[in-house]
């Protein structure tokens, strides 16, 4: 069975789609989820983003985009922190 991980995306440009953000993630693998965060009245991208990909795939993301210069905008990557595991349960 094929481990997905779930990432998080920080500092995203207000000018980055859905597109082009699917684009720099599918060179390192498959996206088989992702969801920018959108302002509700002006559709802008408000900075941040969650997808899915294969674990090794994921860590190859992070790995060469963490910290990168995207849109002039330099963008943290990171694994989502598991909430049960953040609480103690």
């Amino acid at each position: 069975m094929v481990q997905m991980l779930t990432m998080i995306v920080r500092g995203l440009p207000k000018s980055m789609t859905q597109a082009s953000l699917e684009a720099l993630f599918a060179s390192h693998g498959r996206v088989y989820e992702l969801k920018i965060s959108k302002d509700l009245f002006s559709g802008e991208c408000k900075g941040f983003a969650e997808l899915k990909m294969e674990g090794h795939h994921a860590r190859a993301a992070i790995a060469a985009l963490d910290g990168s210069q995207q849109q002039g905008a330099f963008v943290r990557v990171s694994l989502q922190d598991d909430k049960k595991k953040r609480r103690g349960r």
